[in-house]
């Protein structure tokens, strides 16, 4: 959520930056619900004075036995308290007013991050590794031999709809070690906290990281009204909303392993082969809660443990920023890191790291206290390290061999027993 103060003194700077995001002349709208609000608020504080001042006069008028005075006062004093009550109503209907507006507003991009209109425009800042060469057409994961038996779509459909995978045997397996792996990377190496969050949450969790109102189509709802968490970054950034925490406990960084869900609403015919778009999918999600001295930092830190994950799997990868058009509605700067996937000859999205500044700390009213003890916003970083799923799509695909089986990444042996391969038949060897 932004700052009204912020917009209010500088509104040409707001609208320039809200420009580059597709918002022209955002600050007009907002800044005439603040007017409104405040010319409101001080109407009633003015009724309210003037109620006070003649409530003063009534005990005078009845101590000197003037009625006609009294009963006056007392009428002005009674219709008083009614206007006052209607124009606070007024202020906290308009408030309300003001925080949805403000609430229905994108984060604003720093301005190292570069301007376009859709992922065409993104900016690669570096690549790693080399994509494998076949002596055969490689496939897409769901067509590897040695994997269709463990990657059943028919029954998942026959039991919950389309977008939906049973795994089982070693391609299971696999998956579990994946998980295990980057949990054990991010908590031994990259210092991280492994944490175990619910994965359905209030109203005000949902809010607090941007995802309400604006994507409530995009998330699945419960009858009691719990939503289940389309990422964990929901729970885990939510860890400190509503505290004040002193200076010396950041930066907090949090780990997760869970289940998400999302609708995926508005992507009909999209990715609708294979596991690659699910509403049940797996992540380990990295969540960071920092000084915004360090925030900077705190990023390119968050980007490498997620790089480092897939230079450990030996899976080719490139980073790119994205651009204005293409980055998320609460981001202010978002690294992408997209893996190589030979059936598809291209690089996928596999995790995007993101810089959200004070953007969810203000509708968390999360904060630490600075060096004068004045309550100032943290600021709040997220990002995949990595979507379980599609990590599991890269080393089956890029390790497939010619007649079905799978080569595993060298560095999974230690959480898969020893074990090396999935054989053409689909099992583990």
């Amino acid at each position: 959520m932004h700052d009204i103060r912020a917009i209010r003194e500088h509104p040409a700077a707001f609208d320039a930056a809200m420009a580059k995001l597709g918002n022209s002349g955002a600050s007009s709208d907002i800044l005439a619900i603040d007017e409104a609000r405040r010319a409101a608020i001080q109407a009633a504080e003015t009724m309210k004075a003037a109620g006070n001042a003649a409530a003063k006069e009534i005990g005078a008028a009845k101590a000197a036995g003037d009625d006609e005075t009294f009963n006056r006062l007392r009428a002005e004093v009674a219709d008083t308290k009614k206007a006052t009550a209607e124009q606070e109503q007024v202020a906290k209907d308009l408030d309300a007013q003001l925080r949805d507006a403000l609430m229905s507003l994108p984060n604003l991009p720093y301005d190292d991050v570069p301007e376009g209109a859709d992922e065409n425009d993104n900016v690669e800042l570096k690549r790693w590794g080399t994509p494998p060469t076949f002596d055969f057409k490689p496939k897409e994961h769901f067509e590897i031999k040695g994997v269709q038996g463990g990657m059943d779509f028919e029954t998942a459909a026959k039991l919950s709809g389309s977008r939906f995978v049973l795994l089982s045997g070693a391609v299971a397996r696999v998956h579990r070690a994946l998980a295990q792996f980057m949990l054990d990377i991010h908590t031994d190496e990259n210092g991280l906290t492994e944490t175990i969050p619910p994965v359905l949450v209030r109203d005000e969790a949902m809010y607090g990281t941007n995802q309400l109102p604006k994507f409530a189509e995009e998330s699945y709802q419960t009858r009691e009204g719990m939503w289940l968490i389309p990422t964990s970054e929901v729970s885990l950034t939510n860890i400190v909303a509503g505290a004040v925490l002193d200076a010396d406990y950041l930066p907090r960084r949090y780990v997760a392993h869970t289940n998400c869900f999302r609708s995926e609403a508005g992507s009909a015919g999209r990715d609708t082969s294979g596991m690659l778009r699910q509403h049940q999918f797996e992540k380990v999600e990295m969540v960071s809660i920092t000084h915004p001295d360090t925030s900077d930092v705190e990023h390119a830190r968050m980007t490498a443990c997620a790089e480092g994950i897939l230079e450990r799997l030996g899976l080719a990868y490139r980073t790119v920023v994205l651009c204005t058009g293409d980055m998320g509605f609460g981001a202010r700067r978002t690294h992408d890191i997209e893996v190589w996937l030979p059936g598809q000859d291209t690089y996928r999205e596999i995790s995007s790291v993101s810089t959200c500044g004070d953007f969810q700390a203000r509708r968390m009213n999360a904060r630490f206290r600075d060096e004068d003890g004045k309550p100032q916003f943290v600021h709040t970083l997220n990002g995949s390290g990595l979507a379980v799923g599609r990590c599991l799509i890269a080393v089956l695909e890029n390790g497939q061999t010619e007649d079905g089986g799978v080569t595993l990444p060298e560095a999974l042996s230690p959480w898969l027993g020893g074990k090396t391969r999935i054989t053409p038949e689909g099992a583990l060897a």
